[in-house]
């Protein structure tokens, strides 16, 4: 966009961005918040619609802050197998391969369901163990409402980190009690690996649609506060840069006036993602035809007992 970049180690940010070792993340709006000005939302202390944004806690060594992601508007994905536009290391999804795939959303699926009725993990997936930050996101319904989404932006190996995330975000996610299993078959699993973190002064220098952004502010009562939306979630919800950053800054906790003053003190870092969806009823027909080469260890669900 023309504008200047502060020079500085995103690795680091990526890894740890709040001085924390492992950050949990859920990134949604705060309900009540359909953008400044928006109306209000059903939900609990965020709603849903623009999946990941830092929930908006205090941070600090020894504070773990889970970020939950969905804001006030309609799916994110349009079905299985769908990435996310823009999304990549800076280049166009043709000129590289992207590492999200149907086969990580069918891991999570496992993962859940093996716990749900108390079966044994499933073993080891085939899918790469490289280290990315992530989020898991589960939809619920035809109208695909948010039911649970937590990440981190420190970079877990994928194999554990999808394990840990796909129960934190269906049990754990405060908005929502824990899932049942009866709730599966009406679900839709995301999975959103986040990647070129940059760091920049201007709090404009990113594009809607295209880059995630995370921000750091000082609060009213002196205290550091953060929030995240991925990249799908300000053009999901038809907001600007000003709308998308004010926005965060409510679900971060901000509650005093906000002014342009005010926003150029903002440490912005921008990033983008790579992301597949995968519906319970795609879950069950990739299983049926990969369940050896998965190492599934438990049986098919019968369909007659989902229907």
């Amino acid at each position: 966009m023309g504008r200047k970049r502060c020079v500085g180690d995103c690795s680091k940010m990526a890894a740890g961005c709040c001085g924390v070792k492992k950050q949990k993340l859920s990134s949604s709006p705060p309900s009540g918040s359909g953008g400044p000005g928006g109306p209000h939302c059903s939900g609990e202390s965020q709603c849903r619609g623009a999946e990941l944004g830092l929930g908006g806690s205090g941070s600090g060594p020894g504070v773990s802050q889970r970020v939950n992601g969905l804001g006030c508007g309609n799916s994110l994905s349009p079905g299985c197998g769908t990435l996310s536009p823009g999304c990549g290391n800076g280049l166009s999804p043709s000129s590289r391969k992207m590492v999200v795939s149907a086969e990580m959303c069918c891991f999570c699926f496992d993962v859940l369901y093996c716990h749900l009725y108390g079966y044994q993990p499933p073993r080891t997936p085939r899918f790469t163990n490289d280290p990315y930050p992530l989020f898991v996101t589960w939809k619920i319904g035809r109208d695909k409402r948010l039911r649970g989404c937590i990440g981190t932006f420190s970079a877990m190996n994928l194999h554990s980190g999808l394990r840990e995330y796909t129960l934190t975000s269906a049990l754990k996610d405060s908005r929502f009690p824990p899932m049942t299993r009866d709730e599966l078959p009406r679900l839709f699993c995301s999975v959103s690996l986040l990647t070129n973190f940059e760091d920049v002064c201007d709090y404009l220098d990113w594009e809607v649609g295209v880059h995630g952004i995370r921000i750091e502010f000082i609060n009213e009562k002196g205290s550091k506060r953060t929030a995240t939306y991925l990249p799908e979630v300000a053009k999901e919800q038809g907001w600007d840069h000003i709308q998308t950053i004010d926005s965060l800054l409510r679900k971060g906790g901000y509650k005093a006036a906000i002014n342009n003053d005010f926003r150029k003190t903002i440490k912005l870092t921008r990033y983008r993602s790579e992301k597949m969806t995968m519906s319970y009823t795609e879950y069950l027909s990739h299983r049926q035809h990969h369940h050896f080469q998965n190492g599934i260890g438990h049986p098919l669900p019968p369909y007659n007992h989902y229907s």
